[in-house]
């Protein structure tokens, strides 16, 4: 049985409100305000009619909160018919360890069955699919493109659209909205961590995203689902919004958010990244690292999750967990520095690089690009053609000025 909801989210909340003291020190701004940005979800007039008097399923995780209770529960407290659920990687609660398959469970005493998707299976099959008459998707996304939300995203629209099943989408704001960069997804490195072809940073939210799957006809055979999108308010590709809730165990304050698009590739390196410490994406080493200026331990804290890398060694490296966050946001790009740097500062050992990576780069040019010493200027021309005719489809499918 799964644990009471409310005072896990509630914590989570007080966790976050922290998070938004934590990054506000001085040299920083702290004119960061959610206020006036409400997600979808948050919008309960505008689609509450929608679900009235049908059996419905939930694609939902721990981040599906309207303020601080769970939508299953708010749903529920409507008279709502919650028939299932759907859960993503990490699970319903959002504590299972990044790649650990997630079993089946049930929700609290109202027995209503969790199915996971991140586990035998990624995709609903036909018999969990029966008798619903309509899905609803409320997962808070992080806009990289190895984040496996859309993916699951991708799989549920494609079970919708084969079983003439319509499909909602409440939309959440994307904390990396603000810019797009990265190499774009060739179709021979697709896998789970990239379904499509888009850059790694890619600009739009989870709402725009689905929009775009249905329009390029991504989905198997080319077929769209019966897609309605509840859009956020007073949202617009600049703004700065903070979440709520941790998206994922390893994402724990925005400055790892918006860190994750380029530290997230030594996860197919050698380096640690910094999981099973107290401060994963903010952080990078190895034993072999030169300077000794900083060392952390990576722990197995998780025994829901498999071991970290190099763990129990000490690490040496970088340390960035008192980067200002707006540094982060005003350079608008995926910063290679971290990932060159570490490279020839051991040695561009040959071992460097896992087959992972080009899962992650989606391409194999980027790991050939740094063996062969090209600058990060170099790197980056090579990306532009291919991300200005994104532009072009992502411009098709905006709900939100840029």
């Amino acid at each position: 049985m799964i644990p009471s909801m409310k005072s896990r989210l509630i914590r989570k909340l007080i966790n976050s409100a922290l998070v938004i003291l934590i990054i506000c020190f001085p040299g920083c701004s702290n004119a960061i305000d959610n206020t006036d940005i409400q997600p979808g979800s948050y919008q309960l007039e505008k689609y509450i009619k929608l679900l009235e008097g049908k059996r419905i399923a939930l694609v939902v995780n721990h981040t599906s909160v309207i303020y601080n209770t769970h939508i299953l529960d708010t749903l529920r407290s409507r008279g709502i018919t919650i028939e299932k659920v759907f859960s993503p990687e990490h699970g319903f609660l959002g504590r299972d360890g990044a790649g650990v398959a997630v079993g089946n469970e049930k929700y609290s005493q109202s027995l209503i069955p969790v199915i996971s998707l991140y586990g035998t299976k990624k995709k609903p099959a036909i018999t969990d699919m029966e008798n619903l008459e309509l899905i609803v998707f409320d997962i808070q996304d992080v806009g990289v493109r190895f984040y496996t939300y859309l993916s699951t995203l991708h799989y549920v629209m494609e079970a919708c659209a084969e079983n003439n099943i319509p499909f909602i989408v409440l939309d959440r704001p994307n904390p990396n909205g603000f810019y797009i960069d990265g190499p774009v997804l060739q179709k021979e490195f697709r896998s789970f961590i990239g379904l499509h072809p888009v850059p790694v940073v890619y600009g739009m939210t989870i709402g725009e995203y689905a929009n775009m799957i249905n329009g390029e006809g991504w989905l198997k055979d080319s077929v769209t689902c019966d897609l309605t999108i509840i859009r956020c308010e007073n949202y617009n590709h600049s703004s700065r919004y903070i979440l709520p809730v941790n998206p994922s165990p390893n994402l724990r304050e925005m400055r790892a958010i918006y860190l994750y698009p380029s530290l997230a590739f030594f996860e197919g390196t050698i380096i640690s990244e910094g999981r099973g410490t107290d401060f994963p994406f903010l952080v990078a080493g190895h034993p072999d690292y030169p300077d000794h200026t900083f060392s952390f331990v990576p722990l197995n804290e998780n025994s829901k999750g498999p071991d970290p890398k190099l763990k129990d060694k000490t690490c040496f490296g970088i340390d960035l967990r008192e980067t200002c966050p707006d540094s982060l946001i005003s350079k608008n790009e995926i910063d290679l520095s971290y990932l060159i740097d570490m490279y020839n500062a051991l040695n561009k050992r040959k071992d460097f690089f896992s087959d992972y990576f080009n899962l992650l780069a989606g391409t194999d040019q980027l790991k050939k690009q740094i063996i062969e010493g090209k600058s990060i200027e170099q790197i980056k021309k090579s990306w532009i053609a291919e991300i200005e005719k994104f532009k072009k489809i992502r411009a098709k499918y905006l709900l939100y000025p840029d």
